[in-house]
């Protein structure tokens, strides 16, 4: 594991630190900050003007979200993989990680703030073992037959325990776990998907996490059919559905306002 991770996450952890702290760690990696300045001058934040320095990154994005994409810039680099079997640059993959933080800051800061907060990392990580599975995948020569499958059924989760055995969820929660980078982030994204058996604690967290995933589809990120889904869960699992549904209209003006 990156030194870089072990730093973030015990920033993440300490109270009263610094944004210069903070500033200190991520500006040891190049590739840190140029994927923080790209992603701050994205369309999906669109803010008034272009974001130049590391400094007001932080300020604009906020430390959680800038974590978020250091510690995700960190993990890829460190696999060392690509998302060919998915058919998906790098570039989209980010694309729909800062739209899951983006409709978490949304939709949950509107229910409650402290939670919303919690939430910004996972829900910018918990798709990072698609680089473990799409390498897999291309090892195997089973690339086409993944997307085939993917077209046929619509349903990405259920192609990847397929073909590798396990959920993107679980692998994702693996890694952390063996990194040792906490309960928060291990939990809350490892039993996605398996509600069942997740802890009472961490029952609101992951059934958030199911919904924020569902719309952030890595081929098919907000469309109609992944709405559609998103909106399911949320009747099922109680939450107000009209602050979600208003939420995701912001997000959907401002993208195509932004785009």
């Amino acid at each position: 594991m990156p030194t870089s991770i072990i730093e973030l996450s015990d920033f993440k952890r300490i109270k009263n630190t610094s944004p210069e702290e903070l500033v200190k760690i991520i500006e040891k990696d190049p590739l840190i900050v140029a994927t923080i300045l790209k992603t701050s001058n994205s369309s999906i934040f669109a803010f008034r003007s272009k974001v130049e320095t590391l400094n007001r990154a932080i300020n604009l994005l906020g430390t959680n979200f800038t974590i978020s994409i250091a510690m995700s810039t960190l993990i890829q680099d460190t696999l060392k993989s690509n998302l060919n079997a998915y058919e998906v640059s790098t570039e989209k993959f980010l694309f729909t990680s800062s739209l899951a933080t983006r409709i978490v800051n949304t939709w949950i800061s509107s229910i409650d703030f402290d939670l919303s907060t919690e939430l910004l990392v996972p829900a910018f990580l918990q798709e990072t073992g698609k680089f473990v599975i799409s390498e897999i995948i291309q090892e195997q020569n089973q690339t086409q037959e993944f997307l085939r499958l993917i077209d046929q059924t619509q349903d990405i989760t259920f192609c990847e325990e397929k073909f590798t055995g396990y959920t993107c969820s679980r692998i994702t929660a693996n890694i952390f776990k063996n990194w040792s980078l906490g309960h928060n982030l291990i939990f809350t994204i490892g039993f996605v998907g398996n509600i069942k058996d997740c802890p009472k604690e961490y029952i609101k967290k992951v059934q958030i996490l199911e919904v924020v995933k569902i719309l952030c589809d890595i081929k098919n990120p907000l469309n109609d059919f992944a709405v559609e889904k998103a909106i399911e869960k949320v009747i099922e699992y109680n939450f107000d559905l009209e602050k979600f549904i208003n939420s995701i209209d912001i997000i959907k003006k401002q993208i195509k306002r932004d785009s």
